[in-house]
């Protein structure tokens, strides 16, 4: 029984971990599959939206004949409930959890799984969530809808600060002054010549910490829009109402201020670009001691070079002062396309720790693209089981420049004026090609 129950949760770890999902992560040590983390990233549309929620998930020895215990861990330390379900103690009330009654069918089978149990969850994360409650349909309508836009409201103010901000701010090691702590700024810096080994149950394991980062510059500006919708509704010091259904302990708590909200918002980009810049001084040192990510990159890069000849690319690669860490590709726009013409140029940063750390990208060129962010970041779909192989990175991005008829994915939504227009009536998309290729035609400027 226990070697099957191993099995099972290796197998829907490996399923989830292929399926390019952008909202869901999954990760546990090598030594211990019976304990996962498990990263739900808010649907768009509701106050959750593109919010960092995290939670663990024991797995007994009866799995799956009996279901895993999942505890909720964004919750500010026991002190914030983000959901009717979703208690504060961490608590995850779900009928196929057997933590909730349900009706007859809700109940657990062997059938579900891990991501069966992700997704409803995820289900809670609604545009209403004031809705999970159970007598919700009994309310005073009146004073009901005045309960569901203030629940709403303070959702949407405490996914900002907790689930996003605090979170990225403790990456970061960015203080109350939004300065960067020297000493949490340099914590992974190790000799990169040598294999370091440290006793795994000491380590802090935070999988999803580079995963979050590169996310936040995906939806920075989604981010700013919340902020400045939040702003339109409520004044900064104006207290969160009290639900019905909170309990003294089980409650979310405390004031708006969305001008604070925004300064660390632009606190944590402006770390993120220091960082991202500051890989290029520490892949030179690691250069100069020949680190073996040093030595895997440069060959990468000249494997990719011989690729675009013998193939007759057009595409043109070249390092930034002769740096592995630091690549520059000029991007030919595909030819009967609307990106034809342009010439467009991408910059490549290299973490010391990749492929641990993935690359993240710029466009240096400006280019009105639904799948570029207003900074320049594109958003691509990552090579699912080639992360350390850079010419897939490469053709990921530009497959997600030049893809013809993409499916509708709100999880892609980086540049919120383009995805709107792109995703909008015909003339909208009309308006969306016009200044496609106003920004392909000044890319010769």
């Amino acid at each position: 029984m226990a070697d099957h129950s191993v099995f099972r949760i290796t197998k829907e770890l490996s399923e989830i971990q292929k399926n390019p999902d952008l909202s869901l992560a999954v990760a546990c040590r090598d030594i211990d599959v019976r304990n996962v983390k498990a990263l739900i990233i808010g649907p768009h549309e509701t106050p959750y939206e593109f919010g960092f929620f995290e939670f663990a998930f024991k797995f007994n020895r009866d799995y799956p004949r009996k279901s895993p215990q999942v505890t909720a861990t964004t919750t500010n330390g026991g002190r914030c409930r983000f959901n009717p379900n979703i208690y504060a103690n961490g608590r995850v009330c779900l009928s196929i959890l057997g933590t909730w009654r349900g009706e007859r069918g809700e109940e657990w089978s062997a059938a579900q799984g891990l991501e069966s149990i992700l997704l409803s969850i995820q289900s809670l994360m609604s545009s209403n969530p004031y809705e999970n409650e159970p007598g919700f349909e009994d309310a005073n309508e009146q004073s009901d809808k005045k309960n569901q836009k203030e629940y709403v409201q303070k959702i949407r103010h405490e996914t900002l600060r907790i689930s996003v901000i605090q979170r990225l701010e403790e990456y970061l090691g960015i203080g109350v002054d939004g300065q960067v702590t020297p000493a949490v700024a340099n914590k992974e810096e190790y000799d990169l010549d040598m294999d370091v080994v440290e006793d795994e149950s000491t380590v802090p394991f935070e999988p999803f910490k580079d995963l979050c980062k590169r996310r936040f510059l995906w939806y920075y500006d989604s981010y700013l829009i919340s902020v400045q919708k939040g702003k339109e509704e409520v004044k900064d010091g104006q207290t969160f109402s009290r639900m019905p259904f909170e309990g003294a302990s089980n409650t979310m708590e405390g004031k708006f201020n969305y001008t604070e909200l925004e300064r660390r918002l632009r606190n944590i980009k402006k770390a993120l670009d220091e960082e991202t810049d500051g890989w290029a001084a520490e892949g030179l040192a690691a250069k100069a001691n020949e680190g073996t990510v040093a030595v895997n990159l440069q060959r990468q890069y000249e494997q990719v070079v011989e690729s675009f000849k013998r193939s007759g690319i057009p595409h043109n690669l070249e390092l930034v002062d002769e740096n592995p860490f630091v690549w520059i590709m000029t991007y030919f726009g595909k030819p009967m396309t609307n990106l034809d013409g342009g010439l467009f140029k991408l910059r490549f940063f290299f973490s010391p720790r990749f492929p641990e750390e993935q690359p993240r990208i710029r466009f240096e060129t400006r280019l009105f693209h639904h799948r570029i962010s207003a900074d320049g970041t594109p958003c691509y779909f990552s090579p699912v089981n080639r992360r350390e192989d850079v010419k897939s990175h490469i053709e990921a991005v530009i497959e997600a420049l030049e893809e013809d008829s993409p499916p509708y994915d709100p999880r892609t939504l980086v540049n919120p004026e383009a995805f709107k227009l792109f995703w909008g009536t015909a003339e909208d998309r009309k308006m969306y090609n016009r200044r496609l290729r106003r920004s392909v035609n000044q890319s010769l400027e």
